[in-house]
C-alpha cells in the first residue's frame, strides 16, 4: 500500500476542519509559558505533544510534556511517515505526530503547536491556512538574561542558543504575526486577540 503524501494529508484535513496555530521563537523567549497560558483560556485550543529524542528535564513527564523516544525509534517512525513535520535542534530530534493532528482536525478543533522554525516552515508549506506566530524577546540582552536565569544550560550552550536565535530571526518573514514578549500578560492578550480574530473569521 502506498503511503499517503503529506500534501494529500493536508488537502484532506484542512477543508472545513480545525485550524493549526503555530507558535515559534528563540529558545528562552517564553513561548512555552505563553502556550501554557493560552491552553488555560476558553479559546478551545488542543495542545500538540511533540516527539523528541532529548532527555527529560526537571519535572517533565513523558507523554505530557513530550513523547520521549530513542534516536533509533525516531528514525523508524520518520521512515514510516508518521510525522507531520520534524527538525533537529541542538543535537536532538523533534517532530509532530501526524495521527494526533488528524484526530484533532477531524473533530473540527483548533490545535496549538509549539515548534521550531524549521517545523513551522514545513507546516506552512502543507497547510496554507495555518496561522504562524513568532515570539520575540524585547532585546537580545533580555534573551541572554533569561537563558542564564534558567540555569539549565552551560555557558557554551547558551552561546550556541544565542547564535541560533540570530539566525531564527531571518525566518520571521514566513510568519503571519509577531508578538514581543516583554510582559507575559500583555503577550497573552495579544495572542488571544490573534487567535480569536482568526476563529471568528473562519467560522
Amino acid at each position: 500500500m502506498q503511503k499517503q503524501s503529506l500534501s494529500s494529508f493536508a488537502d484532506r484535513y484542512t477543508k472545513a476542519k480545525g485550524t493549526l496555530f503555530v507558535v515559534s521563537g528563540p529558545s528562552g523567549c517564553g513561548k512555552t509559558t505563553l502556550c501554557s497560558r493560552l491552553l488555560r483560556t476558553k479559546l478551545g485550543l488542543v495542545r500538540s505533544v511533540s516527539v523528541t529524542t532529548r532527555q527529560l528535564r526537571g519535572k517533565e513527564t513523558d507523554k505530557k510534556d513530550y513523547i520521549y523516544i530513542s534516536a533509533q525509534g525516531f528514525k523508524k517512525q520518520l521512515a514510516k511517515g508518521m510525522f507531520l513535520e520534524h527538525a533537529k535542534v541542538f543535537g536532538h530530534y523533534y517532530a509532530t505526530p501526524k495521527k494526533l493532528v488528524k484526530k484533532i482536525l477531524e473533530k473540527k478543533q483548533d490545535m496549538l503547536l509549539n515548534i521550531d522554525v524549521q517545523g513551522a516552515a514545513q507546516i506552512k508549506r502543507q497547510f496554507e491556512q495555518a496561522v504562524l506566530i513568532f515570539i520575540l524577546p524585547p532585546t537580545m540582552e533580555a534573551l541572554e538574561t533569561r537563558l542564564r536565569n534558567r540555569s539549565s544550560d552551560a555557558p557554551e550552550q547558551i552561546r550556541k542558543r544565542l547564535a541560533v536565535a540570530q539566525k531564527e530571526l531571518a525566518a520571521i518573514k514566513i510568519y503571519d504575526y509577531v508578538v514581543i514578549n516583554d510582559r507575559i500578560d500583555k503577550a497573552v492578550r495579544q495572542l488571544t486577540s490573534i487567535i480569536t480574530a482568526t476563529q471568528q473569521q473562519i467560522r
